[in-house]
């Protein structure tokens, strides 16, 4: 049944009956996660457990079991089980463990290469030779087999999780567990349960005890995306973890001892933010043992056209279309555009217009005019270091000429207006009367 399930959601299967037919298949074939009952004849799953651990402690294993050996699984995965399902269990919870599963074993198998040619169609490399890239390269070399807390800071689209994964396989941990939560994109009241794990009946919907991201890292690494989004209580639960190395489930009262190094990574400036009371500043000196700073895509001179070709041979590869011919002035246009959403908007665009040209010539009007929409949908915003509006109004510019818009100046003009007034209103905490003091509308 469970076969079936996994099947139907399109993945390669591979079932066997007993302990020791699965220890035999592991052997003879890479597989990227193992599902095994806690009881089976011959080799229990303890035991099976323990022989791939011998083997290989990447790749995620997980034990499903009844009711009444829930203590035993919970042990199990301080063995080196992934996690654990207590039957019966619904399909969704099945989809859930196997895909954060399959997710773990993806980050850690797929191997992260520096600075090669553009004509490497790896999904996984990191593109780039100019200066500033160099200097990332030299410090994932300098820090990655220190056992330090790595920041890594960068825009959004800047690559920030490839340079966590080359730190992490170039680490001595790069032969345990590789573990990535990206906390902004879990509800801030379920964050501290998938970090640190809960108790059963913790919280509404706690049915079952549940490990968290510490314990399936124990021994290997951590990565956290967007630490900078994580509320002032749980970074105050992440700095104990930091200082003590143990951890306590919500709704425990054990502490359990862990070994993780953490890779945090962040698009904001945590030194503001610390400023503005959002982010402690104890946690910023404890995550900040070194640091990463990735470049933004308009100051890294000379890759742009490298990342044009490795991601048109890429997307070509993946969707069978002709490598398309770019014309004269395309190619001019793309490596003067600003790119506010950085390595990932230019993959985004490159896949969007080989898929619209379907082999044929990619012309200098389709690139203006989607650069256009891109633009004037993405609104990008004022920043005090860098101006990062500059594309923007070339791309309005570009509209205009094109006869997608009217009046570029009295546009910009109303579109910047809104923007500052918006901007005082937050800053003047939605007083009317303030901004007129110091920006005299």
């Amino acid at each position: 049944m469970v076969a079936d399930i996994l099947i139907g959601e399109g993945l390669d299967v591979d079932i066997a009956t007993n302990g020791a037919e699965g220890l035999a298949a592991f052997k003879n074939r890479n597989f990227s996660l193992v599902l095994t009952d806690f009881r089976l004849p011959e080799m229990g799953g303890i035991e099976l457990l323990a022989a791939i651990r011998k083997e290989t402690k990447q790749l995620p294993v997980v034990i499903m079991t009844a009711h009444s050996t829930t203590r035993l699984a919970i042990e199990a995965t301080r063995k080196g089980a992934f996690d654990y399902l207590i039957k019966p269990f619904k399909t969704k919870d099945l989809i859930d463990v196997v895909n954060r599963a399959l997710e773990a074993s993806r980050f850690t198998a797929r191997k992260v290469e520096l600075g090669v040619d553009a004509e490497r169609v790896d999904r996984d490399a990191i593109i780039g030779n100019a200066r500033a890239m160099q200097l990332v390269y030299r410090e994932i070399g300098k820090i990655a087999d220190k056992n330090v807390t790595v920041l890594i800071q960068g825009e959004t689209g800047t690559g920030k999780e490839l340079v966590a994964r080359a730190v992490y396989q170039h680490s001595r941990r790069s032969n345990e567990p590789f573990i990535a939560v990206n906390c902004s994109a879990i509800p801030e009241n379920l964050l501290e349960s998938e970090l640190f794990g809960h108790e059963k009946g913790s919280f509404t919907g706690a049915a079952t005890a549940r490990i968290g991201r510490f314990e399936q890292a124990n021994e290997g690494t951590l990565f956290l995306d967007e630490i900078g989004d994580m509320t002032l209580e749980t970074q105050v639960k992440m700095l104990r973890v930091l200082q003590e190395k143990k951890i306590r489930r919500v709704g425990g009262d054990q502490e359990i001892p862990v070994d993780v190094r953490v890779l945090a990574a962040t698009h904001q400036n945590l030194e503001e933010a610390v400023a503005e009371g959002k982010f402690r500043e104890d946690l910023y000196f404890r995550i900040n043992a070194a640091l990463i700073d990735l470049p933004p895509l308009r100051k890294r001179e000379g890759d742009i056209n490298m990342l044009i070709q490795h991601f048109t041979s890429l997307c070509c590869r993946e969707t069978g279309i002709e490598p398309p011919r770019f014309e004269q002035g395309v190619l001019e246009v793309l490596e003067n555009y600003n790119w506010p959403g950085n390595v990932r908007e230019l993959e985004n665009f490159i896949r969007k217009m080989i898929i619209k040209s379907n082999g044929f010539p990619i012309t200098l009007e389709d690139v203006r005019k989607v650069l256009a929409r891109t633009s004037l949908a993405s609104k990008p915003e004022l920043d005090g270091k860098d101006f990062k509006y500059g594309s923007h109004i070339d791309a309005i510019l570009l509209a205009a000429k094109s006869g997608e818009i009217s009046k570029p100046y009295a546009y910009l003009i109303e579109e910047l207006e809104r923007e500052i007034i918006a901007r005082s209103l937050i800053h003047c905490e939605g007083n009317q009367s303030k901004p007129r003091s110091f920006i005299r509308i």
